[in-house]
């Protein structure tokens, strides 16, 4: 999945999406801090490719993309809007394809504005990106060529505290991203930064007013961050090889992000530092139990803004879930499954 597959829905609710080989899935708890309920499909009956993108909107609405088969050969993305995590989400809506027709060009990402319209992004045959966003009126508007070339098949698309939509990318050797000079604006490529990307490490998280922060991996392994107009900073070395989970929160009165990522030896590692102060140090510190290497972990906040962890496994459907003690630091619960 590419985005933010543990949320809170505007009840308070924590709700998790799962993919399936030709689903997605969501589970919800039956009350704040609850018991869990059962598995339930997502958008109707429609069979997708796997490789689900999800986006979250100012009104706690979840916004998912992915891929369908249409005919031999070919295949269209769809977009479905989902208000709450226990309410049958809208059908599948065809969203059409960069290129007008084709097969799959990579992984769908998807954001929403401060008007809540969605805006999905995914890499075209020439190895640019395209991108189609909702109209305020209702409906989709055309599709734009954001162009780059050699684009990488995961896009990072996110939502600034200012409203505005932001995309980053990697290419090779560099990353590219993208901003709205206003709202309902078409992205505008504004820099392009040579340095050395891991593919599918991109995870981008708003930290100020001012700016939004790209985690990713260099080459050596390193975890870095960027905010473009400024030179990118090492945080730590990379616990893992996968993904790293970020959110913002406050710890023990101090504006800080949290990262997660599923380490070398299998278990979760948590680091924390002050928000945009990566000169402050970070450390890694592993919790739970060893997990299966295809682990994803999510992070979140809950009803009373604790910090909540999620891990699942595609292989084994085991969802496993934490959340930080009422007690100073990042002290957390046990894993659970839920």
């Amino acid at each position: 999945m590419n985005g933010d597959w543990l949320i809170r829905g505007r009840d308070g609710r924590l709700g998790v999406y799962l993919p399936t080989d030709e689903a997605v899935l969501c589970r919800a708890e039956l009350g704040p801090g609850g018991p869990w309920g059962p598995p339930r499909r997502i958008g109707g009956e429609q069979g997708l490719h796997p490789g689900p993108a999800l986006g979250h909107g100012p009104d706690a609405y979840t916004h998912l993309a992915a891929w369908r088969p249409t005919k031999p050969g070919e295949s269209g993305l769809v977009h479905s809007t989902h208000f709450r995590a226990r309410l049958a989400a809208l059908d599948w809506v065809p969203v059409g394809h960069p290129d007008g027709s084709g097969d799959r060009t990579g992984l769908p990402a998807v954001t929403v504005d401060a008007q809540g319209r969605a805006h999905v992004f995914v890499r075209d045959k020439a190895g640019g990106v395209g991108m189609r966003a909702q109209k305020q009126t209702g409906g989709w508007g055309a599709w734009h060529d954001l162009k780059g070339r050699d684009v990488h098949e995961q896009l990072a698309a996110v939502v600034g505290e200012s409203g505005l939509v932001e995309l980053y990318a990697a290419v090779p050797g560099a990353l590219l991203y993208w901003r709205q000079e206003e709202p309902g604006a078409v992205p505008v490529l504004q820099e392009a930064l040579e340095t050395p990307v891991r593919p599918g490490t991109l995870y981008a998280l708003a930290t100020s007013a001012e700016r939004t922060t790209l985690y990713y991996a260099e080459d050596s392994g390193d975890l870095c961050a960027w905010r473009p107009g400024a030179r990118p900073v090492t945080v730590l070395p990379s616990a893992g090889p996968g993904p790293v989970s970020a959110v913002r929160c406050a710890l023990d009165g101090h504006d800080c992000t949290v990262l997660a990522q599923r380490s070398a030896s299998g278990r979760v590692a948590f680091a924390a530092y002050p928000t945009e102060q990566e000169s402050a140090g970070a450390w890694w510190t592993e919790s739970g139990p060893q997990l299966p290497a295809d682990a994803v972990v999510a992070l979140a906040l809950d009803e009373e803004e604790r910090i909540v962890a999620a891990t699942v496994s595609p292989s084994t459907g085991r969802l496993l879930l934490t959340r930080r003690k009422d007690e100073p630091g990042l002290a957390l619960e046990a894993w659970r499954e839920v």
